[in-house]
């Protein structure tokens, strides 16, 4: 069954004036659109087809290209929508919370390390946040369209959160300063949506 772009629970100029409708038009709509069908293409005819795309990922052949690149970018943007929100979803709560200050003291010293993460991601790539069985909870990035999922990358479990920092997701609005960006991204994350995927993950 072939993967289809998933809409978005929001307006393309719902996330202003943090995230711009254009770039947001542009991202989902071209960029994403892309991913989706060339992920299609990638794996027509194969015992992929078939899979989730949790499950191509968790077992993929890192040396196949087209997939992996194309698998991440479509698992990627799929998350990445869903973790924001133009509304207010609630602050950061419950057990997530409490998992993020056991692991990095404050909420405060857990933006530091995403938002470094993010910004010292070298040319294209993601930060993420990720849950480990057991509920233990780490920052990372990853490069490209990969992702903790896939077999030996970065820090591994499962991705709750996920900043894209390729140029195409913020250059309109912000240019070279990705720092503001980051720091936008923080105006409209879901908490809510994060949430409820630690709880599904952990």
């Amino acid at each position: 069954m072939a993967f289809e772009l998933p809409q978005l629970n929001y307006a393309y100029d719902a996330l202003e004036p943090h995230i711009d409708a254009r770039t947001m038009e542009i991202h989902h709509s071209k960029h994403h659109n892309g991913y989706t069908n060339n992920l299609n293409a990638a794996i027509a005819g194969t015992d992929l087809e078939s899979k989730s795309i949790e499950v191509i990922l968790a077992g993929l052949d890192m040396s196949n290209k087209a997939v992996r690149n194309n698998g991440g970018g479509f698992y990627n943007h799929s998350l990445f929508w869903n973790v924001m929100s133009p509304e207010e979803k609630g602050a950061l709560s419950g057990e997530l919370k409490s998992a993020i200050i056991s692991a990095y003291g404050s909420f405060d010293d857990f933006k530091t390390a995403f938002s470094k993460a993010a910004a010292t991601q070298f040319g294209s790539g993601w930060a993420w946040l990720c849950v480990h069985k057991g509920g233990k909870v780490e920052v990372c990035s990853t490069p490209n369209q990969d992702n903790p999922l896939m077999p030996g990358v970065s820090c591994g479990g499962t991705p709750i959160l996920g900043l894209d920092v390729w140029e195409h997701a913020y250059y309109l609005n912000y240019q070279n300063r990705r720092p503001d960006y980051i720091e936008a991204f923080f105006s409209v994350i879901n908490w809510a949506e994060v949430e409820k995927r630690f709880s599904a993950a952990k």
